[in-house]
């Protein structure tokens, strides 16, 4: 990539600051939780089409799909659209679904996780239709659903049942405009325990399903703590929590016969699913049962589709052709040198990467702190940056080909 391509492109990403930063305002003020997305994908397959992709569509599951370009490589930029709720609105200075816009910010629920990748892909494009790209690579710009009821799903879908397989990934959830490589896996547990039943006035003739998910509770804080990182220590320790608790019986005054521990388990580098049930199951022995559940919630478009609740670990090398390419497409918009880091959370490129093996990348606008946090934002400088990034990364990919 040439030093005035990239100045046209670092020109046209400033050029459309207000573009970007209300097209962000606009999809804001839609709420779009997770199965519920119809109405925001429809606002910005308009968005699209108003930027001139070449092929706008919505495919089974309900995600959107945009394209510009028609080159022999495919290269795809994701967002997910769907939020999570917005908590107790009264911990909100201003309205969740404001989009209210200052100076430097716009706020509201989905600003940070992650319209804002978003808004900065439709500027993308439209900064590649513009330069009238027509190089080696498909561009695919998707704008994906129920991430955050099941992260990764929807490329599932996309990969296994659309057959849209790229050959590399960019997701755009934040990352302080940082390039990311990868981050720890996760998965759910659902631990059971059974005891014997009797009348609370009496509780020695029973066995108590809460006494054993209580101790069952403090082993898994023990596992936590054993719990080591991987062997290059860039992703960290792998951690384990206890997320819900309960037990019931026959009634108030009884001894609970049945029990529950719900799991948060994060994997790190070379941690299975395998691993971290054996794990659950030798720190407790009391348990009946340890499984992972199954998510089969129905999409917008009344899809059904699911998967079990295990997103595997992933990452690509620090050599990586896709990391280099990215270092080298900033350096050339900004003549200065972008942080390589990983995140703390999980992405759709647990799908990706983690299970389809297509080299993954992050870098998105705002900062992780503001992901599923009351009063959230994202600084409008960092959604100049990503579209002027993502369009001049297709420019330094084609390097690689």
């Amino acid at each position: 990539m040439s030093n005035s391509l990239s100045e046209k492109i670092r020109n046209l990403s400033e050029h459309y600051r207000g573009y970007t930063t209300e097209n962000l305002s606009r999809i804001v003020q839609i709420p779009s939780f997770s199965g519920d997305e119809k109405n925001v994908i429809e606002k910005l397959k308009e968005l699209c089409e108003e930027a001139g992709f070449d092929e706008v569509y919505i495919d089974g599951l309900g995600n959107l799909i945009g394209r510009v370009g028609n080159g022999p490589k495919i290269i795809a930029f994701d967002a997910h659209i769907d939020t999570v709720t917005v908590g107790d609105e009264r911990q909100w200075k201003t309205p969740p679904f404001s989009g209210a816009i200052t100076d430097k910010v716009v706020r509201g629920r989905g600003t940070t996780d992650q319209k804002g990748g978003a808004a900065s892909m439709i500027t993308a494009g439209k900064i590649l239709k513009e330069l009238d790209y027509d190089g080696e690579f498909t561009v695919y710009f998707t704008f994906t659903i129920m991430e955050e009821d099941c992260d990764g799903m929807c490329w599932k879908y996309i990969i296994e049942e659309e057959k849209l397989v790229p050959d590399f990934f960019i997701s755009t959830e934040p990352s302080s405009c940082n390039l990311y490589r990868g981050h720890r896996g996760r998965m759910e547990m659902e631990v059971s325990f059974k005891g014997v039943s009797c009348h609370g006035s009496a509780p020695e003739r029973g066995v108590s399903a809460a006494y054993k998910a209580a101790r069952g509770a403090l082993a898994i804080e023990k596992l936590n703590d054993e719990l080591q990182p991987d062997e290059e220590n860039f992703l960290g320790k792998g951690t384990i929590t206890v997320s819900q608790m309960s037990a019931e019986g026959p009634s108030q005054c009884a001894v609970p016969d049945q029990a529950r521990l719900y799991l948060d388990r994060r994997l790190t580098w070379g941690e299975s699913a395998e691993l971290a049930v054996r794990q659950v199951k030798e720190a407790i022995p009391e348990c009946d049962d340890v499984k992972i559940p199954f998510y089969d919630k129905t999409s917008w478009k009344g899809t059904d589709f699911g998967q079990d609740l295990y997103f595997p670990t992933w990452k690509i090398a620090r050599d990586h052709p896709l990391v280099t390419s990215g270092e080298s497409a900033y350096k050339m918009l900004y003549d200065s040198d972008v942080k390589v880091d990983k995140w703390t959370f999980s992405t759709n490129a647990v799908a990706v990467c983690g299970r389809h093996k297509i080299p993954s990348i992050g870098f998105g606008p705002g900062d992780e702190d503001q992901a599923h946090a009351p009063n959230e934002v994202n600084k409008i400088e960092d959604l100049v940056i990503c579209s002027a990034f993502y369009a001049a990364l297709v420019y330094s990919m084609e390097k690689t080909l």
